[in-house]
């Protein structure tokens, strides 16, 4: 069975349009891909229910393996996980358990300290610099015997601000030597164009890295949930014990056929452009201080506590991020749909007329 194709830019708009209830509230709190999934990815899914009566390993590996074929490693340094957010807290248990601590910035993508945490790992927190970037020269300075990981999510949620690449690559050279370096990639996708320091080149080079990325953002995949990450073969393998699910077959069918789908990559680029766009000018006209964004999302600062101008927004249809302390002062939006983000746009005015 296939859906029907349709003249439009993306065939996945009208479908989408037509099943959102009118008195649901608009979400711009997730940072998720609203056009998305696209036709094919939906062709893939139904298709993948002649085979949801089996276990997804096989077709796990065939992921694998594309995934290491388009990142030149090998496959068994390659582990697809259920959402990437599996992978972060499986991180965080294997290395959480030695119960030293783990470096990161706050605020942050916190699954993996949290996980790790549970486990009585200490969290060793480092404010962010002044630009509201990962303080590398403090984390270097903090850096320690006890140190089992550092955690670095580039670019980061949620600021949408990256660490330069010449940057980032000098800093996991000199730090891998001396312990793990956990590097978030889940807005990878959205900043290829300006010139995303992966640093999956590292792990190829045998340095003590390990890079996490997610179908869930560019892909419009975040309900399906399907992830992976790139390390050593040695450290996949033992990431790979703590995993607690996986994934499952219609998962890994949507991912192979997005993973090679270039005009849905290219849609969601554009549309994420052109929202965030809109927010600078939003921003600029109301006078209120905002980082540009490599991401899907901007950071921007409100002058009021994040929980009033949440109760606001909701009140008036429209959800937006939750608070990230320090910055409770600051409101993280998703780009989302153009229409939903000039209702908000609308909603905000309406906050400080």
């Amino acid at each position: 069975m296939t859906l029907p194709l349709s003249g439009i830019a993306n065939p996945t708009e009208k479908r989408i349009s037509k099943r959102k209830d009118h008195h649901s509230p608009i979400k711009l709190s997730s940072n998720e891909n609203p056009y998305g999934p696209s036709t094919n990815v939906r062709n893939a899914i139904i298709d993948a229910f002649d085979e949801a009566c089996r276990y997804p390993y096989n077709r796990v590996a065939e992921l694998e393996a594309m995934i290491a074929k388009k990142e030149g490693v090998d496959p068994n340094m390659v582990l697809v996980t259920g959402g990437s957010n599996e992978a972060l807290r499986a991180t965080g248990r294997y290395y959480g358990i030695e119960k030293k601590e783990i470096i990161a910035c706050k605020p942050t993508y916190l699954a993996l300290m949290t996980y790790a945490e549970d486990f009585g790992c200490k969290i060793n927190w480092v404010p962010l610099d002044n630009d509201l970037k990962f303080d590398l020269d403090e984390i270097a300075r903090r850096t320690t015997n006890n140190t089992s990981m550092v955690f670095i999510c580039n670019p980061n949620n949620p600021t949408g601000t990256m660490v330069g690449a010449k940057e980032l690559e000098d800093f996991c050279i000199s730090t891998s030597k001396k312990t793990c370096v956990f590097v978030d990639e889940a807005y990878y996708d959205y900043s290829i164009m300006d010139g995303y320091p992966t640093m999956t080149k590292l792990v190829k080079k045998g340095h003590d890295v390990i890079v996490s990325r997610t179908f869930s953002k560019i892909y419009g995949l975040a309900g399906v949930r399907i992830g992976y990450i790139i390390s050593s073969p040695k450290t996949i393998a033992n990431i790979k014990k703590c995993t607690m699910a996986g994934t499952n077959m219609l998962a890994t069918h949507a991912a192979i056929a997005a993973y090679s789908e270039d005009k849905f990559f290219e849609y969601s680029l554009n549309k994420n452009k052109e929202g965030l766009k809109y927010l600078y000018g939003l921003f600029n006209e109301l006078g209120l201080d905002y980082k540009e964004s490599k991401t899907n999302f901007v950071f921007f600062k409100t002058g009021h506590h994040i929980d009033k101008v949440a109760k606001f927004m909701k009140d008036k249809g429209v959800l937006i991020g939750r608070p990230f302390p320090p910055y409770y002062e600051w409101c993280r939006i998703s780009t989302g749909k153009i229409e939903d983000l000039k209702v908000f746009g609308e909603k905000l005015k309406e906050f400080y007329a």
